[in-house]
């Protein structure tokens, strides 16, 4: 068992990062983890999209 994972700061940087990892990808996929952090810096609000994905190769 093995596992990626994922770490952007917008949502499509995401899809684009796991697409790509996904378009030559041979094995099986076991589970996608996914979650969205929020944080408050000043006036300014950051987001953090991340994923992992647990396979099998």
């Amino acid at each position: 068992m093995k596992v990626k994972v994922f770490d952007e700061a917008h949502e499509k940087d995401l899809e684009v990062a796991i697409n790509t990892f996904l378009m030559d990808f041979e094995g099986d996929i076991i589970d996608i983890k996914y979650q969205v952090a929020i944080s408050v810096f000043s006036e300014e609000q950051i987001y953090c999209f991340s994923a992992m994905i647990i396979y099998t190769k």
